[in-house]
């Protein structure tokens, strides 16, 4: 997920605007997380993973990073499938963090990179609206967990491209780099994994993401919040 703040000329030509906007600058934030899911033979899905990359609202650079593994509560052992999958193994969830502790490590973050600060505005961004709108919020309620205000408002990176290049990316990030011209950052997804998981190379997602939004910036479109509010 990334979040983006003005440009450094004092507004002119600036290429975020809307949910985007942070002023005084702020960063953006991208957020794509692993996942075990129903259709891995496991219910209820929960997350396994959850990186955040805080990017500079003028040059789209990487500032700061969250990164965590998250222990599954409902179903502690990981399918082979989902180790097949995603490339984590067994090791790397035991004895980790519960979503609950992630969580609350995550708004701790959020606090220290000043972005709970009442006068900078920022929004997560994210390949689809699986992640906030269904993924997280359905585990938090199966948990009984409370939603941050600050997970209720996104941008869907593919609704933000398809708007500036005229067609869907029905392969997410692949087309979208392609559609750009752009190289993929580390491990491409298989079919399935593209739609229902995040890699342990996730952080690499978090990067395809940021470099497709500023290389969009850059041709000056105008990114604003995707999501209905809740």
């Amino acid at each position: 997920m990334a979040t983006a703040s003005p440009a450094a000329d004092g507004g002119r030509g600036r290429p975020w605007e809307g949910g985007l906007v942070a002023w005084p600058p702020a960063p953006p934030l991208t957020l794509p997380w692993t996942w075990m899911g129903p259709s891995w033979g496991q219910h209820p899905g929960e997350i396994i993973e959850f990186p955040i990359l805080k990017l500079n609202g003028r040059t789209m650079e990487i500032e700061s990073t969250f990164h965590m593994y998250v222990q599954p509560v409902v179903h502690p052992q990981l399918t082979p499938f989902c180790t097949e999958l995603t490339g984590i193994i067994q090791a790397m969830v035991d004895g980790q963090p519960s979503l609950q502790q992630v969580l609350e490590r995550v708004d701790e973050w959020m606090a220290k990179e000043g972005l709970l600060d009442p006068n900078v505005k920022s929004i997560f961004v994210t390949c689809g609206d699986w992640d906030l709108k269904v993924m997280l919020p359905g585990q938090c309620q199966y948990l009984g967990l409370p939603v941050a205000d600050y997970f209720k408002q996104w941008i869907n990176l593919k609704k933000a491209y398809s708007f500036a290049m005229g067609c869907w990316p029905k392969n997410g990030l692949l087309d979208m780099n392609k559609g750009l011209s752009l190289q993929h950052i580390g491990r491409p997804h298989s079919g399935i994994g593209q739609s229902l998981c995040i890699s342990p190379w996730q952080l690499d997602d978090c990067k395809n993401i940021a470099n497709i939004m500023k290389t969009l910036a850059y041709r000056g479109f105008i990114f604003k919040q995707t999501s209905k509010p809740f």
